[in-house]
Formats: structure tokens, C-alpha cells, sequence
């Protein structure tokens, strides 16, 4: 029980780091995840991946999210889980209109950002809205994080 306890308590975060270098970011939305017994638990321990997953629809209209890495459950028996399994992302309704109107007319793509325990221990998924960056973005990208970086040194050293 105490075990519990502590699992409860430690913050889990995980996040998709190439998706704000890969796409600009539209909308952001937060959506529930369809999970089995050992899925959370392997979610708490923190041996979850999303970086190269994404979100898709399939064609009763619900929205599915691919390529999520949940590692299996080291205790669980013979009923353990698929690691990359697609799994049923739930969001209200109007929600799940809009982004399929937008994702079907003008070809933007859904990508999942963060994925973290809500204060109830349920687990969440960042999702946004997002369109793929063109090759000359990428380099606007890398040069304004080097120069964040150059003036961030700059100051600590203008500090001491």
C-alpha cells in the first residue's frame, strides 16, 4: 500500500520534444486515454514514449492515437498488454467534429504533445491542432534557440 502511495505522489510528464521543432502549433486540446490494468501501470512507472506518435480517425468519426510506446508491465502475468497498440482517445463530441473537419479540408495533422496523471490519477494526453513546418522554418527554429542560448550565457556570465 505504501508502494501505491509513492507512485501516487511522483509527477509524471512526458513529453513530445520534436513536436514543437517539427509542426507549428494550432490548437491544443486535452484529451482522455482509453487504458487496460497494466497500461496505467506502466504509465506510472513512466515507461511510456509518444515521440513518434500520432492521432487519426477512423471512419465511425473517433479518434485513435498510433505508435504510442507503453512498455509492458514487468509484474503482469500471460494478460499483459501490446506496447504499440492504438488506443481510443476521448474528447467531447463537438471537439472531435471540429478537428475531423479540419483535418479532412485542410490537411493539418493531430500530433500528441504531453502525456501526464491528472490530479485524480488519471491519465491525459496533450493533443494540438498542428501543420508540418517547412524546411526553411526548421532553420528560423535552430538559429533563434542558439541565440536564446548565446544571450542566456551571455547574461550569466555578465552576472558573476
Amino acid at each position: 500500500m505504501l508502494l501505491f502511495l509513492l507512485l501516487m505522489q511522483v509527477n509524471i510528464n512526458i513529453k513530445n520534444k520534436k513536436a514543437r521543432f517539427e509542426y507549428e502549433l494550432l490548437d491544443q486540446y486535452t484529451a482522455g486515454i482509453v487504458l487496460s490494468g497494466t497500461e496505467i501501470k506502466s504509465i506510472r512507472l513512466g515507461k511510456a514514449s509518444i515521440a513518434e506518435s500520432f492521432c487519426e480517425f477512423n471512419d465511425s468519426g473517433e479518434l485513435f492515437i498510433i505508435n504510442m510506446q507503453i512498455d509492458e508491465y514487468t509484474h503482469g502475468s500471460h494478460y499483459n498488454h501490446k506496447p504499440k497498440a492504438e488506443r481510443k482517445l476521448l474528447l467531447q463530441k463537438k471537439e472531435l467534429r471540429k478537428l475531423h473537419k479540419e483535418v479532412k479540408n485542410s490537411g493539418l495533422t493531430i500530433v500528441p504533445l504531453n502525456l501526464f496523471l491528472n490530479d485524480k490519477g488519471l491519465a491525459k494526453l496533450k493533443i494540438s491542432l498542428a501543420k508540418g513546418k517547412k524546411l526553411y522554418d526548421k532553420r528560423e527554429s535552430i538559429k533563434d534557440r542558439d541565440n536564446k542560448r548565446d544571450l542566456a550565457r551571455i547574461k550569466k556570465s555578465f552576472n558573476n
